[in-house]
């Protein structure tokens, strides 16, 4: 029997995307299928190569001005790789790929969004609508899919569906490091009860409502509580000066960009998430696999990740989120456990390799891109 393939394209492999690119060749983990995953744009990288979780991987490395307009040599290029053997369907990631792939291929197409507003402009609703007998999507969350669903709302339920974001969970675990050595890496201090951030400074990331709804809340903290911000942007100098102009320059920590920083969440006692409508919040899982407990905004996909609504605070709402680090900061340490514990579960159920492996072959736009009767996985 001739080997079958899936063929993965991605935009690039540069941040979240290399990960991004595992968590997706690791369904087919278990299967008949082999999967070759190509980068669009991204030098080769020896640690894109081993980290990929894919067969074979292909760096086409097109400079980003080589990929505007027309993208014709691009299509040419993965056209000739789609013929190159025996594939199954395309899994795009973004929407430069997917229209490479529906121009390149006469495959089932998959596309996979990471972001809201993708098909706010008209032309790409026109291409989508072309390209609706052979095309599917998924959002990595419901608020993602349910923007799509807004965007295109002529197309059937099921052809707009949600493939949440994951974790190898056990590799998280495994890379995490005591929360004694964390602090040392970090420069905290043992001892004080530290909230923690990980994320650029960006107004998408609003530390600014953070930092407001730390400051209001610290009079009521335990004593020594610290905020710490791990992360660069344009907006450092900005914070900084609303860290000053607040008083609170004792207690928050700006420590800039930190490498391997998924390993050293266990420095937390508690992490928030004040992201503006943030597509999903994989750092959110990041925490929850280094046992730290989990505030968010109640807005994106933050929710469908924090299941307690206790746990979340209105959008720019420095005043409730200040009530919630009152509320946390002041349990006692077994109810502090007692969320650990829980959100742990949650991880394993609903955002592992293994939940999302289960939920994927039971979409319908998955089993009918592998009808054939060898391709049951």
């Amino acid at each position: 029997m001739a080997e079958r393939w899936i063929l993965q394209f991605c935009h690039c492999h540069y941040g979240p995307f290399l990960d991004v690119a595992r968590q997706y060749a690791a369904l087919f983990k278990g299967s008949p299928y082999k999967v070759l995953t190509v980068y669009l744009t991204g030098e080769p990288s020896d640690a894109a190569n081993q980290n990929s979780a894919s067969d074979e991987v292909i760096f086409l490395n097109y400079r980003s001005q080589e990929v505007s307009g027309l993208k014709l040599a691009a299509i040419r290029a993965l056209k000739k790789i789609a013929a190159s053997r025996d594939f199954s369907l395309v899994i795009a990631h973004r929407f430069k790929p997917i229209y490479i792939a529906c121009l390149a291929t006469k495959l089932p197409v998959i596309g996979v969004h990471h972001a809201f507003g993708d098909y706010k402009r008209a032309p790409r609703r026109w291409f989508a609508n072309a390209f609706r007998k052979r095309l599917s999507l998924l959002g990595v969350s419901d608020a993602v899919r349910g923007d799509i669903r807004k965007q295109l709302p002529d197309w059937p339920a099921d052809r707009i569906e949600t493939l949440h974001n994951r974790l190898d969970v056990d590799a998280a675990r495994a890379a995490v490091v005591s929360r004694e050595a964390a602090r040392q890496a970090l420069g905290l201090p043992t001892e004080a009860l530290v909230v923690g951030n990980v994320g650029r400074l960006h107004a998408d990331k609003d530390q600014a409502t953070l930092i407001a709804g730390f400051a209001k809340a610290l009079p009521n903290l335990p004593t020594g509580t610290l905020l710490a911000i791990v992360g660069s942007g344009p907006l450092e100098a900005a914070l900084r000066r609303q860290i000053a102009d607040s008083g609170i320059g004792d207690r928050v920590r700006l420590l800039g960009q930190v490498p391997n920083v998924r390993g050293l969440f266990s420095a937390f006692d508690l992490f928030v998430l004040s992201s503006d409508h943030e597509p999903f919040g994989m750092v959110l899982l990041e925490a929850m696999a280094a046992n730290v407990p989990v505030i968010a905004t109640a807005c994106g996909g933050a929710p469908e990740v924090v299941a307690h609504t206790e746990m979340l605070f209105p959008l720019r709402d420095a005043a409730g989120l200040a009530k919630q680090l009152i509320a946390f900061c002041c349990r006692d340490v077994d109810a502090r456990r007692a969320s650990c514990t829980d959100a742990a579960q949650r991880l394993e159920s609903a955002f592992s390799d293994e939940a999302a492996r289960q939920r994927f072959f039971t979409l319908p736009m998955v089993q009918q891109a592998l009808s054939r009767p060898e391709a049951t996985p």
